[in-house]
């Protein structure tokens, strides 16, 4: 199977609602790719996600059955699941300030009002926005609406703001995931229509947790395109200033 190009891998993926029942695809690939997609940009680099790799049958027909068995689901070969975990944002605080420590004590060109700062940013500022609950996310979100009439200030800072920080991140890397198996010549579709409690069961994950898609993989056959691909005319989304 030869790899394609980063273009080819972006014109080749397309949204695939029926998998090949005759054609497996290889775990280690698609862990691959799941690796590929964890280099993905976010928020901070809090990384504040998780991801389901379902090689298993018997799990297989779980989660198809808890998408509805749509057509994507019943004949995926494996699922990828990408889960949003905001509340393990204290711990990966910790990660990233151990790094930073470390990268410091390795370097020959100390700096320590940068490192300080660094460690600073993630020790006091960061707290202050993941761990507002919904009254002092108001609280802040008063404040920064005042401080804001006289200068720049960011201005996400209620709980549910913060809640799409880490959805968008977690979109970026899957979307890293599906241009990576698209490379790979695999085949995937991105799927909302799911009962999400169900699936938190299968996956035995916490409350807090939260699915942000599930990810049907497999080869397409012809009937699995639905259609041409369709996208609204360029110039309506691209502006230029």
């Amino acid at each position: 199977m030869s790899e394609k190009k980063v273009s080819e891998a972006i014109e080749f993926r397309r949204s695939v609602r029926i998998f090949d029942d005759k054609k497996e695809i290889d775990p280690k690939v698609v862990k691959k790719c799941v690796e590929q997609a964890i280099l993905a940009p976010n928020s901070s680099n809090l990384q504040l996600w998780e991801f389901y790799h379902i090689t298993s049958s018997e799990e297989v027909k779980k989660i198809a059955k808890a998408c509805f068995n749509q057509p994507a689901a019943k004949t995926a070969k494996q699922f990828v699941i990408p889960i949003v975990r905001k509340d393990l944002w204290k711990r990966r605080i910790a990660s990233n300030v151990a790094f930073i420590q470390s990268e410091f004590e390795k370097s020959k060109n100390k700096d320590e009002k940068k490192k300080k700062g660094a460690i600073s940013y993630y020790q006091k500022i960061l707290p202050k926005i993941y761990g507002a609950g919904n009254l002092r996310g108001w609280a802040n979100h008063i404040t920064t609406f005042f401080n804001g009439l006289n200068k720049v200030v960011y201005r996400q800072v209620k709980k549910s703001d913060m809640r799409v920080v880490v959805h968008k991140s977690t979109a970026l890397a899957a979307q890293n995931f599906l241009v990576s198996m698209a490379g790979n010549g695999y085949d995937t579709c991105t799927m909302e229509g799911f009962d999400s409690l169900r699936i938190k069961k299968i996956l035995d994950l916490p409350a807090a947790a939260e699915i942000s898609m599930v990810i049907g993989c497999g080869i397409r056959t012809k009937k699995g395109i639905y259609g041409p691909r369709f996208r609204v005319p360029f110039d309506e989304v691209y502006f230029e200033k």
